[in-house]
């Protein structure tokens, strides 16, 4: 397996539309229950209280209404809330990977097709990717209310008519069977695999995220809250998922040109390098990225020749 290229510089991507701090009064203009959550900064301006959940959906669907064409951005209760700075900053990166095949240039607009796999009833990536680069989406899911929820979405944003295919994942174990279909090609794949390996962990993790923010206040990273367990764990947590994806993508190396992921630890790399090292690609990244205190990673392949 060729050698892993080496990792950007953890910091937002250039082309990232929230590199700076955030414009309140445009945010609230959109999204007006965010104004009942502003508070001053230490700074003199305005801010939120990053560890409250409500707060964070308040801002990330401004985010979402101000920056991305939208008309409006919902969730059902309990279900994950993307930030989404970093979830554009992931499509940003993974737009590079298909320049790189592109002679340099980002390709736009309807004749690429981007599969989400795991896409929530958030829909973000196909929200992002409709409005930064106009790629079509085809958008999967194992959860039916998620989907539903996602389906409502696009039914009330134009911006999002005739871009967007769903698809219901029936098998937990399957990832890209029985989604991608016999004669369909796309230019690549996203996901946001569940990270923890267990309903325990994940409930440990999200005690973490508060301690830390009870000794933080007043931080500007965004965080995920909320989230069904389907979003948040599997047994193995994300090397055991992630193995499966890169075991199923030999199985579609000729429809897909780029295979991408998050990754949240870095101890998860070393166990998914050696799949990928049986799998037999023929080029593997790793791009590190950031936002704020939060690391994580942008894990691709692909069998096609560069």
């Amino acid at each position: 397996m060729p050698p892993s290229t080496p990792s950007a510089k953890p910091t937002l991507h250039p082309r990232n539309r929230h590199r700076g701090r955030y414009d309140f009064a445009v945010l609230a203009a959109r999204a007006p229950e965010l104004v009942r959550f502003l508070r001053p900064s230490p700074l003199g301006d305005a801010t939120i209280d990053y560890a409250d959940p409500d707060a964070v959906l308040a801002l990330n669907r401004g985010l979402l209404l101000a920056h991305y064409g939208l008309d409006d951005w919902f969730l059902p209760p309990d279900y994950l809330c993307p930030p989404i700075p970093g979830r554009v900053d992931y499509l940003h990166h993974a737009a590079d990977l298909l320049a790189a095949t592109n002679h340099g240039t980002i390709p736009r607009g309807a004749a690429i097709t981007a599969l989400d796999i795991g896409t929530g009833a958030n829909l973000v990536y196909p929200i992002l990717g409709r409005h930064e680069y106009g790629w079509r989406f085809v958008a999967s899911d194992v959860d039916p209310v998620a989907l539903r929820n996602a389906e409502r979405l696009v039914a009330a944003n134009g911006a999002l008519a005739g871009g967007v295919a769903l698809r219901h994942q029936t098998s937990v174990t399957a990832i890209f069977r029985g989604i991608i279909q016999p004669g369909e090609r796309f230019d690549l794949t996203l996901c946001n695999p569940p990270f923890h390996a267990s309903a325990a962990a994940a409930a440990a993790g999200s005690e973490r995220k508060n301690r830390n923010l009870g000794t933080a206040r007043g931080g500007r990273t965004p965080l995920n809250f909320g989230g069904r367990p389907a979003e948040l764990w599997c047994a193995g947590g994300e090397v055991a998922f992630l193995s499966r994806m890169i075991a199923e993508s030999v199985e579609f190396r000729a429809q897909v040109r780029w295979f991408t992921t998050l990754v949240s630890s870095r101890d998860s790399l070393p166990p998914l390098r050696r799949a990928l090292t049986a799998a037999k690609p023929a080029d593997v990244r790793t791009i590190d990225m950031a936002q704020g205190q939060k690391r994580s990673r942008l894990l691709a392949w692909t069998f096609s020749k560069l």
